[in-house]
């Protein structure tokens, strides 16, 4: 402020008025102070403007880590807050496992009422989280929670996917899950398992591996099904950075997909379409879950009355290259 008083050639109070919308300056005052403001790229800060009216204008998208999934929840939220007056700050707890359970405490309490006005949390794994202004979570954790949430219909998504492998044909169908912590990880297993029980085929528990929606952990559960001798002719991923994992996994063992082995993923980010095979897999609809999320957040910040805290959207099934009725398993 200093520096663009002494610029514009006038009082420290007077830049202070210009900034603030204060009245006691002419209009062409206020034109040449912002002239001078432009030229100089001022900005307010966050934190003082925050203590002096109790907003920010800023909301906050908090993620464990960046990968697709959130990616895509980050590219709903920008579109929703486009136009609203208000800015966006994406945050990370750094993905570090060490660091995975309590992150959204931590990361909301350091950005809570100086820096941001409310918050989208992306895949909690607390249900009782505390804060400084409205909060409203993308896909949350398994249990019961008051924040307001958008989900995706896991389980119909589940059967979905699961349901156009048995009508191709198969009948030994494995599973990579999720991360247990987790709703959405919970109901696509649970899909899976009533598709299978509605069809009348059992579920071989050594068939079912742990993924943890991680790459990493999702090969080495691809190798765990894939190398054995009674293989199964197909796996449906709980998401579709572990079915990508089984394609690769499959490539390396010399398993052609889909005429040995189809794979059904689950999310369809944008990579599930560049894959080789390009990937067949069940569609939530990302991108508008953190598009509803964010506007939730913005009328709650208004204080207006928001009935839907609780919004849960369909999934459908994106038929690709990567399905195919069982051939010859060698």
């Amino acid at each position: 402020m200093q520096q663009v008083a002494s610029e514009a050639g006038v009082s420290i109070s007077t830049v202070s008025k210009v900034i603030n919308g204060r009245y006691g300056v002419s209009a062409e005052t206020v034109d040449h102070v912002t002239r001078v403001i432009d030229r100089l790229g001022y900005e307010a800060s966050l934190v003082a403007r925050s203590l002096r009216n109790r907003r920010t204008n800023v909301v906050g998208v908090l993620v464990m880590d960046f990968e697709p999934f959130s990616t895509e929840v980050l590219k709903g939220v920008a579109d929703a807050v486009h136009g609203t007056g208000y800015e966006l700050i994406a945050y990370s707890a750094g993905g570090h496992e060490e660091a995975r359970e309590g992150w959204e405490r931590r990361s909301l309490t350091r950005l809570m009422a100086t820096l941001v006005d409310g918050a989208v949390l992306v895949t909690p794994t607390v249900t009782d989280v505390q804060a400084d202004g409205p909060v409203v979570a993308v896909d949350p954790q398994a249990g019961p929670s008051a924040l307001p949430a958008v989900a995706a219909h896991n389980l119909q998504g589940a059967r979905l996917g699961v349901e156009h492998l048995i009508e191709l044909g198969h009948t030994r169908i494995g599973m990579i899950t999720g991360r247990s912590d987790l709703m959405s990880a919970q109901q696509r297993e649970q899909g899976y398992r009533e598709a299978m029980a509605a069809a009348g085929l059992g579920v071989d528990q050594a068939l079912v591996q742990s993924g943890g929606f991680e790459p990493d952990l999702s090969r080495v559960a691809a190798r765990e099904l894939l190398s054995g001798t009674d293989r199964p002719t197909a796996v449906f991923a709980a998401n579709d950075l572990s079915a990508l994992a089984v394609l690769e996994v499959a490539q390396e063992l010399g398993i052609d997909v889909p005429g040995q082995l189809s794979v059904v993923g689950f999310d369809n980010i944008p990579e599930s379409v560049l894959a080789e095979p390009s990937l067949t897999t069940v569609q939530q609809p990302i991108r508008r879950m953190g598009q509803e999320a964010a506007e939730m957040l913005l009328a709650l910040i208004a204080g207006e009355d928001v009935h839907d805290l609780d919004r849960t959207l369909d999934t459908s099934l994106v038929l690709r290259s990567s399905t195919a009725p069982p051939g010859q398993v060698l």
